[in-house]
């Protein structure tokens, strides 16, 4: 199904505080699937219950990128108290378990994630014939008026 196309320029809204969360794996050896799928396999679970979730768990939004041998998930939260709730959950503590049993300080496969909290107002998005991406699909999606016609506008 083909997602809509907002023709024209749009931008979000920027009067609250997000969380920016990035996550994602770097598989080091190819051949050692037996480390690195477990990972990879992991988090359609833990996506799944974000999204059925969404309001009580904090969870705005995400994207995410496949490369070669790199994974990068981009996710939006409400608070940081959210974030880290989150991370106490069920699923993601045995996902985390079965990661540090299965792989550890083994280099076939890495993990990283980095946090990064933005005040309202010191965040600005463009949007121009996409459909509902980034922020744009976390935050509410507005038209761009005048007084945002520009990324200087639009950090206030």
């Amino acid at each position: 199904m083909a997602k809509k196309i907002y023709t024209g320029r749009y931008t979000t809204e920027n009067d609250e505080d997000i969380v920016v969360f990035i996550i994602g794996m770097r598989i080091n050896k190819r051949l050692a699937l037996h480390k690195w799928l477990p990972v990879f396999i992991a988090m359609p679970g833990m996506i799944k219950e974000l999204y059925v979730n969404k309001e009580e768990l904090g969870f705005l939004s995400m994207e995410t990128y496949f490369g070669l041998r790199t994974t990068i998930m981009v996710q939006y939260w409400r608070s940081i108290d959210d974030l880290l709730s989150y991370s106490k959950n069920n699923l993601h503590l045995k996902a985390w378990k079965n990661f540090n049993r299965k792989v550890g300080n083994n280099d076939a496969v890495g993990i990283y994630h980095e946090t990064y909290k933005v005040s309202s107002g010191n965040y600005e998005s463009i949007y121009g014939n996409m459909p509902l991406y980034g922020l744009g699909k976390a935050l509410k999606h507005i038209s761009v008026s005048e007084s945002q016609n520009s990324a200087r506008k639009r950090l206030k």
